[in-house]
């Protein structure tokens, strides 16, 4: 498979943020290596400084079918500017199945010797593919994370954290629990298994897999397109329908439902909703009081959008349950 090009290869690393849903602002030029941006996200924002290879085998008779490297080419220096304030990334990656290997960057502060190589294995390539990620520890003992795009702002997030853990063997393990299935890692599991420095980060990178497999199997079900008005264009949210900070909410695909991002906002501040045999209703109590504020303009455009009914996975197990439904409507007021 041919090699990417510098722009090619951060142009996955923008579009994995943005599908992510992370504002990329450029803090230098498009294309330019390393990428230097602002991510943002609701109150979330940092900067990135971003140096990415190709992953390719090893290479040679000596070296194992299963070893896979980026080889450090083109720096113009010895050594790996780091973004001061901000976070500094080093990643592969590894186009045969799409996916990033990020390695850390502490352990590669002091100047390069020649022909610089990072390994990952291609174990850990594969099953990150499958569970979204996977660590792969070296014989340096860095560990190497390989993760799938969707997984790249959590790994921003909690960079050093997640290369710290796995230090121990029970921090390794629960690691790669949790990628296997974040569901059943219990919050005390993590108290007792990760030293305290690093507990904040395993807990948000826990919440981060839920969300993203609960957000993955909703928009499968309903195939990528809005339940209300039909839209896809990669514009839509897997929102559960019972809020899930509340008692009896779960991680059910019959839980979730996928919006655009208009009509997930009107989901939210209850200007529609549907009933259990999935009939949408405008709340028109609220669009008087829209109307007497001024602030009903493109009215009738938004009710020309709604479907009668919502459109409802094929798999019946994957439709919203009525308890759901039943619920989320008394808590948001709905009298129907």
């Amino acid at each position: 498979m041919a090699r990417l090009s510098k722009a090619e290869l951060l142009q996955h690393v923008e579009d994995a943020f943005r599908d992510g849903g992370w504002n990329v602002l450029y803090l230098s030029r498009k294309g330019e290596h390393p990428g230097r941006y602002r991510i943002c996200r609701d109150d979330h924002a940092f900067t990135i400084r971003v140096y990415i290879w190709n992953i390719t085998h090893g290479g040679g008779r000596q070296r194992s079918a299963s070893e896979y490297r980026i080889q450090i080419t083109g720096l113009g220096q010895d050594w790996f500017e780091p973004e001061i304030g901000g976070k500094t990334l080093i990643l592969g990656w590894w186009p045969n199945d799409e996916v990033f290997a990020g390695f850390d960057y502490r352990r590669h502060k002091k100047k390069l010797g020649g022909s610089p190589s990072f390994q990952v294995g291609l174990a850990a390539l594969q099953s990150a593919l499958a569970n979204r990620f996977a660590i792969h520890r070296k014989n340096t003992s860095e560990l190497a994370i390989a993760f799938r795009p969707d997984f790249l702002g959590a790994y921003a997030e909690n960079l050093e954290a997640l290369h710290d853990t796995g230090q121990t063997l029970r921090e390794e393990n629960l690691l790669a629990r949790m990628a296997l299935e974040p569901s059943g890692i219990a919050e005390h599991e993590i108290r007792e298994e990760i030293a305290e420095p690093r507990r904040w980060a395993v807990s948000q990178t826990r919440r981060a897999l839920r969300a993203l497999d609960f957000s993955e199997r909703v928009l499968n079900a309903y195939k990528h397109r809005c339940a209300v008005c039909g839209i896809q264009l990669q514009l839509l949210d897997g929102a559960h329908i019972l809020p899930v900070a509340e008692p009896g909410s779960t991680d059910e695909t019959s839980n979730g439902i996928a919006l655009c991002a208009l009509h997930h906002r009107a989901y939210d501040r209850s200007l529609i909703t549907f009933d259990p045999d999935y009939r949408i209703y405008v709340n028109d109590g609220r669009i008087e009081g829209l109307r007497k504020a001024g602030l009903d303009g493109k009215l009738q455009g938004f009710r020309s959008q709604l479907r009668e009914v919502i459109h409802i996975p094929a798999e019946k197990n994957h439709r919203p349950k009525q308890q759901f439904i039943e619920r989320a409507n008394e808590l948001r007021g709905w009298h129907i």
